[in-house]
């Protein structure tokens, strides 16, 4: 028989124990030590059982235990300050409320609305599918240690992403469970009479999506879950949040509606019933909740009276967008008839031209809507996740800003960063510090080599009796029996170099470049005297046949007898599986196509532990490699054949791992302790430990993205939004004339017979056609630098040019190179609203 109906009933506890409920129910318990112990006490065999989660550690701990904990002094004692630790923790001020921005301009916003498709905040409430998802988390949590006032705003899906497991022949089988939020660490956000409050999205044909909104308190910061599973809805419309990235593009949309348009109204309702100031600045993590944009521009044009113009402009202000694609193939787009048949008919978003929307997304293709290009044009501030991936991104998106050299577009560059208290081990930072405190200075002097190697191997050990129990629980799975896994007890080996690979499986992350000469691969893993073992873990998308035939290829060599104690592919990966690899492998490989890997941050976790970097240099390993903290492979630069690129690029992995990494690892003095190993894990620990931080990630985002886009935001809105709409009739003055505006001429005013030498000052002049403009309306720019065989300009500078009369324009700049040298002039609009010069993708050359 099936259940008709699943239901959750959580534990009543004593009355001197309720503080419990409180602690367990908030999610800084994923970071804070001394409450996992707390809970760990309650009943050990039980938390032990329920992977520790204190939810499900109070629904299934006899009420008899309780009620003697209830009673029991030295334990109260324990609850009461741990729940004083907590409020503490939530009221103080922290590094945001001391946080001076200086005198740029900038204002800290009271309140910061951030969207993603997914939140990895603990296992306990699974919600991720991957980086993404956990990026996400650790940016929450960040901002909680920050005290930056976030609100997280998602979908809840309730099968999650998926289960895997194995067939016999190594083949990715999904499961998806059904996932009751009553038992998850969430609460349904209700009217004061208890109802639950419901969001309501027109559909198309008169129809009506609702979804509750269920919270998760994340240390300070709230996440607000949409939940589509309700019976006020028609039966396909419940299944909107089923699954996370399932379904085909109309399901999707579905899905990037309500994440967008309903999440904003989510967070009105909620701030309007707690008092929580409405948010100043809305953050778009990826394209997928880009409809956000729409919602506020709907809300400016119906309540403040403003047109499409003038509310884009206020809604640019005061929004950021982060883009963590590196392909074009990895964002998302749908067909323009798809969005047509949901926005057409005016029920989505009352008074917006469907023709507006429309633009918004427009790409190449006609025929498809851009979920990035509209996440750009409704952002005025934009970012990539790495350093290169800031400049992959604006070689990308480049034709957004026509006539604009790739450097000048104007997506900058955040890179991403890890949250130190959830994936460095409780053993670490007690060693160590925390790097992420104030005054962080690195590794203990007082902490010796051998006690530093002796915490690397308990961690090794920890991870090798965890594998031997995933490896076995796997083969069960397959259909082995018992008596036949006698081997599994000898899985691994503590002593033996380590290494992890460990990600999600699209093509570009070559799971399989590891097996491009198996036979050498199978020496390395077998060499009598310094061996390696290799664990390997990872989901591939249900729809991506191609990505699971990856992972059977690498279970079909880890089953040969001949080599599977040596490596192994562990099912299911998650967070919990991802901390005993971060905490016990010696060595991180991560081995991308170039430049292909936006920023990546499984490495960034290992590090924290001790583990040593082997990677191509992409995402954050491109900014942060030094030489000294890890290993860099080699990538084969203009090989165009990819199958020739990724023998060569195996052979050089191949190459270090034979002959630097394993014999620098096995190279052990008197007292068994490889010294020149050890300083590599303590330079990576002190180098790497407080940059790779996500609360350094967060401060970042808060001074370059947060504060400005507060005090644009908060600018355009002064006297009844009298600077949006100044700045929607200067674009609508300036695009009028644009296409009008002429360079006439340009001159570098040189004295006869002579030659200027590198770092003279020399004059340019140029006469420019406004076309009517005011001179206040446009910036002139000269422009000098290298030229080549076609004029074109490289590492050019630039200096504004005054006006004089009759259209005439003069500067004085130094020369900046020796050899061939070319000079221009150019037009850029200029407004005090505007982020920077390219912002409106206008440029006139001469």
């Amino acid at each position: 028989m099936k259940a008709v109906r699943r239901f959750t009933v959580r534990a009543g506890l004593p009355a001197p124990l309720a503080d419990l409920g409180v602690l367990a129910t908030n999610l800084r318990w994923t970071w804070h030590p001394p409450t996992q112990d707390l809970f760990a006490d309650v009943d050990r065999d039980i938390w032990a059982a329920v992977g520790g989660d204190p939810l499900h550690l109070l629904a299934k701990v006899p009420a008899e235990r309780l009620d003697r904990l209830a009673a029991d002094p030295a334990f109260l004692d324990r609850v009461a300050g741990v729940a004083d630790d907590l409020r503490r923790y939530l009221r103080e001020p922290r590094w945001y409320q001391r946080h001076d921005t200086g005198n740029n301009g900038s204002r800290l916003p009271a309140s910061i609305a951030y969207f993603s498709m997914e939140f990895g905040v603990t296992e306990a409430l699974p919600n991720y599918s991957g980086g993404l998802g956990v990026l996400a988390g650790d940016h929450l949590k960040a901002a909680s240690d920050h005290g930056v006032p976030l609100i997280g705003v998602g979908l809840l899906y309730r099968s999650g992403y998926f289960r895997q497991s194995l067939s016999l022949d190594g083949w990715q089988v999904e499961h998806y469970p059904v996932i009751d939020p009553n038992g998850l660490p969430l609460e349904p956000l209700t009217e004061p009479s208890g109802a639950p409050i419901l969001v309501h999205v027109a559909m198309p044909g008169g129809r009506v999506l609702r979804a509750r909104i269920w919270k998760a308190q994340v240390g300070r910061v709230p996440l607000l879950l949409l939940d589509s599973d309700i019976e006020e809805n028609a039966e396909d419309l419940r299944g909107v949040t089923d699954r996370l990235y399932g379904g085909d593009q109309d399901h999707r949309i579905r899905q990037e509606i309500l994440a967008g348009v309903g999440g904003v109204r989510a967070v009105r309702t909620y701030c309007e019933l707690t008092g929580t100031p409405q948010p100043e600045v809305f953050h778009t993590n990826e394209g997928h909740a880009g409809f956000l944009g729409l919602e506020r521009l709907r809300e400016l044009v119906s309540g403040q009276a403003l047109d499409f113009d003038q509310a884009l402009s206020a809604v640019r202000a005061g929004t950021v967008f982060t883009t963590h694609t590196p392909v074009p193939a990895g964002i998302d787009r749908f067909p323009v008839d798809l969005v047509q048949h949901y926005f057409g008919d005016g029920t989505l978003l009352p008074g917006i031209d469907l023709r507006r929307v429309l633009a918004l997304g427009a790409e190449d293709n006609p025929g498809m809507f851009n979920m990035a290009h509209m996440g750009l044009r409704l952002a005025q501030r934009a970012n990539g996740v790495s350093r290169l991936h800031g400049a992959v991104s604006r070689d990308m998106f480049g034709g957004l800003w026509p006539g604009f050299d790739t450097d000048e577009v104007p997506i900058s560059s955040v890179t991403n960063g890890v949250h130190g208290p959830t994936w460095a081990a409780r053993e670490m930072t007690e060693v160590i510090g925390d790097p992420a405190d104030e005054g962080y200075a690195g590794v203990a002097d007082s902490v010796s080599d051998g006690e530093l190697w002796a915490l690397r191997g308990t961690l090794r050990r920890r991870l090798v009796d965890e594998v031997r129990e995933r490896v076995r629980a796997a083969w069960l799975q397959r259909g082995a029996s018992a008596l036949e896994l006698g081997w599994t007890d000898s899985v691994f080996d503590p002593d033996v170099l380590t290494v992890g690979f460990a990600r999600r499986v699209p093509t570009y992350k070559r799971l399989t470049l590891m097996l491009r000469d198996a036979e050498r691969l199978r020496a390395l893993l077998l060499h009598p005297q310094r061996p390696v073992q290799l664990v390997v873990a990872g989901k591939s998308h249900p729809a991506d046949d191609g990505g699971k035939a990856l992972i059977q290829q690498i279970v079909r060599f880890a089953d040969d007898a001949g080599v599977r104690h040596r490596i192994v592919f562990l099912p299911d990966y998650d967070m919990n599986m991802a901390r005993y690899l971060y905490w016990g492998c010696d060595v991180w490989l991560n081995n991308p196509m170039r430049p292909l890997e936006a920023c990546g941050t499984s490495g960034m976790k290992a590090a924290l532990n001790g583990g040593l970097n082997l990677s191509i240099r992409d995402g954050w390993w491109d900014e942060f490699y030094d030489g000294s903290n890890g290993w860099a492979i080699p990538t084969a630069d203009g090989v165009t054949d990819p199958v020739r690129r990724d023998d060569l690029e195996a052979a050089a992995l191949y190459e270090l791992l034979g002959s630097q990494v394993a014999p620098l690892y096995y190279d052990r003095d008197a007292a068994g302790v490889p010294a020149q190993w050890m300083a590599m894990v303590r330079h990576t620990l002190s180098s790497l430990g407080p940059r790779i931080q996500a609360t350094r990630m967060v401060g970042e985002y808060v001074e370059s993205a947060y504060a400005p886009a507060a005090a644009a935001g908060a600018m355009a809105q002064v006297d009844d939004f009298r600077v949006a709409k100044d700045l929607a009739d200067y674009r609508h003055r300036l695009f009028t004339a644009w296409n009008r505006i002429k360079v006439v001429d340009c001159e570098l005013a040189v004295e006869d017979n002579h030659s200027p030498v590198i770092g003279e000052t020399v004059r340019v002049n140029a006469t420019v056609d406004l076309a009517g403009l005011d001179p206040s309306d446009v910036e002139v720019q000269a422009v000098i630098g290298r030229v080549g065989d076609s004029d074109d300009l490289s590492d050019v500078v630039t200096a504004v040019m005054s006006p004089t009369e009759g259209g005439r324009y003069t500067t004085e700049l130094a020369l900046p190179h020796a050899g061939a040298l070319g000079v221009t002039a150019r037009v850029l609009p200029r407004h005090g609203l505007l982020a920077t010069p390219a912002e409106l993708g206008k440029v006139v050359l001469a």
